[in-house]
């Protein structure tokens, strides 16, 4: 499935690829939380890094988190230097994959038929979270299981 994504003034916009096209996974760890804002929580797809294009790449940004041991993560978080929209994530430790944020996509986005809260151990206080039943799972870290396979678990893998 081809997703076409956008930030919010139009200075950047980008395609890809992803087999993986499920809004599912709401991420609540304190970086997504405070870089894309939104709920409280920041919800990732995975697409193919060799299928990302993008117009406007002067506009972009990128940010690298300091981690608490006083390192600089290698993911690389872009962002439009215009209006600060949060636009994917790329890690160079995975370099064929690249997690563009839902909140960034404009291509319709099939229905998630479950949602995985992850990283429920930093979420903030004033974040609602449902309770936890069957199409509400809680984690308090990264679950093992990957987006790939969760697709896969579950036929949602497309073309």
């Amino acid at each position: 499935m081809i997703l076409e994504g956008s930030c919010h003034c139009g200075a950047v916009h980008f395609r890809c690829r992803s087999a993986t096209p499920v809004p599912y996974m709401r991420c609540h760890c304190s970086i997504c939380r405070k870089t894309a804002g939104g709920g409280g929580f920041a919800i990732n797809l995975m697409a193919r890094a060799d299928s990302l294009e993008v117009t406007g790449e002067e506009a972009l940004t990128v940010y690298q988190v300091r981690l608490p041991d006083g390192s600089t993560s290698p993911a690389r978080r872009h962002f439009c230097g215009t209006c600060g929209s949060a636009l994917w994530l790329f890690d160079p430790r995975w370099p064929e994959q690249v997690h563009p944020f839902a909140s960034a996509i404009d291509t319709p986005l099939p229905p998630a038929p479950e949602r995985a809260h992850i990283m429920l151990g930093s979420k903030a206080n004033w974040v609602p979270v449902p309770p936890e039943g069957p199409t509400e799972v809680h984690f308090d870290a990264y679950p093992d299981q990957s987006i790939a396979d969760w697709h896969a678990a579950r036929g949602l893998t497309v073309d």
